[in-house]
């Protein structure tokens, strides 16, 4: 399974126009970004439209992607676990959640990001963890 929106949403925040996804939110739209670069702080942005074009002002433009490690969608529900990667290189983990409205833009969002858990190396071994063998 995909996550359409979702994946779509992070390959417009990774171009030269990352603005554009403002066109993609509903009047309602809430969402909270509770972002951490590590240690024991995290920054949340959170509120509506002025609070995303805020947040969209102070990021570095260019500088980070956004890479789909496993996505999922349940109606309007969509998951999407992804890693940040800086010039390439993995810098952090981050999870997000979206919920669409009934016109097929985005009503709540919400994300976790950290650089304290890795994902994108991990390489699990059928047999591990209980997981069945094949």
């Amino acid at each position: 399974m995909t996550a359409p929106f979702l994946t779509a949403w992070f390959e417009i925040l990774d171009s030269d126009e990352p603005s554009r996804i403002l066109d993609l939110i509903s009047d309602d739209f809430s969402f909270s970004i509770l972002f951490s670069t590590g240690g024991d702080s995290a920054t949340d942005f959170a509120g509506g439209r002025p609070a995303l074009v805020g947040y969209l002002t102070q990021r570095e433009k260019g500088t980070r992607t956004h890479h789909q490690l496993a996505a999922s969608s349940t109606g309007r529900q969509e998951l999407f676990l992804g890693e940040v990667r800086r010039a390439g290189v993995p810098e952090a983990t981050f999870v997000a959640a979206g919920q669409l409205d009934g016109n097929g833009r985005l009503a709540r969002l919400i994300i976790g990001r950290s650089p304290a858990v890795l994902f994108g190396g991990v390489d699990v071994q059928p047999g591990a963890a209980g997981l069945p063998a094949t």
